[in-house]
């Protein structure tokens, strides 16, 4: 099992001494980023760092004039030695077939990667990788993992995205108010008592809760099973190179380090979804 980060500065030094993969934010096409990259800027950390994995995120929704764009980038990174890349647009699959491209892709429709029957149509599809949802729990996330061709990547340590719009949410919520507009806000959701984090930016608006969602107590279980990577974003987590360092030795060592998890209490009592089901019923 290999640690993915999802980076949150330029320093790609910082990083690959301490972790097995980079993921990426590609400029004009990803979104929920601390940071993004250029095709040039990731053709030289590929170049410059050939033995870390490159994953690349293109997790936008398209528009029908950004087509040619996305086969030209595609084209560009099928040249590289890129692990994967990160779709959430289904056109993304569908110009890899057209386009007869060898390059891996990485099914990442948040919360819809939840069974392995579909991950495994997506295999067929020549899909190479599924980001598992973080609104399933650890049982069915290791049944997945058994049952699915497909190979997995689970999503550990974060602030934890709930929803993202098209909209450009806060510039018409301030323009509403007739107030100055900001990219950031801090609300509060009162039947659950919340916090949650609105932050916008040029493809739309995220919003994220705001208490790190502490997945390390299940490492062991997910490194037993056989998961392909385990994905850390760095934005908003503080010591966050020690916490990969540390997650790294972990791992390397078999998983046997009891200190790890009782070290990483701190990071918070939110486990998400890892212990939790989701059951829908009906309000009488």
């Amino acid at each position: 099992m290999k640690v993915l980060v999802e980076v949150a500065n330029k320093k790609i030094s910082n990083y690959v001494d301490c972790c097995d993969a980079l993921l990426l934010g590609l400029e004009n096409f990803s979104v929920l980023n601390s940071v993004t990259f250029s095709v040039d800027e990731i053709r030289k950390i590929t170049k410059d760092y050939p033995d870390i994995d490159v994953f690349v995120k293109m997790d936008k929704n398209l528009f029908n004039d950004e087509i040619n764009d996305v086969r030209h980038v595609l084209q560009e990174l099928e040249q590289m030695s890129i692990r994967g890349v990160f779709f959430y647009d289904l056109a993304i699959l569908e110009l890899k077939q057209e386009l007869s491209l060898s390059l891996d892709l990485v099914w990442s429709q948040t919360h819809m990667v939840t069974n392995y029957r579909t991950c495994d149509y997506y295999y067929q599809q020549g899909v190479h990788y599924a980001l598992l949802s973080k609104e399933i729990t650890l049982d069915e996330i290791l049944a997945i993992v058994k049952k699915s061709s497909i190979l997995s990547i689970v999503e550990v340590v974060s602030l934890p995205s709930v929803g993202y719009s098209r909209r450009k949410l806060l510039s018409n919520y301030y323009k509403d108010l007739e107030e100055d507009s900001h990219s950031t806000l801090s609300i509060l959701e009162k039947i659950t008592d919340k916090k949650y984090l609105v932050k916008e930016e040029d493809e739309g608006t995220g919003i994220f809760l705001d208490e790190v969602l502490n997945g390390t107590s299940v490492i062991k279980p997910l490194y037993e099973a056989g998961v392909s990577y385990i994905l850390f974003r760095e934005e908003g987590i503080s010591s966050f190179m020690e916490l990969i360092n540390d997650t790294k030795n972990y791992i390397d060592g078999g998983c046997v380090d009891t200190d790890y998890v009782s070290k990483y209490k701190k990071l918070g009592d939110s486990t998400g979804f890892f212990f939790k089901k989701t059951i829908y019923r009906v309000k009488k």
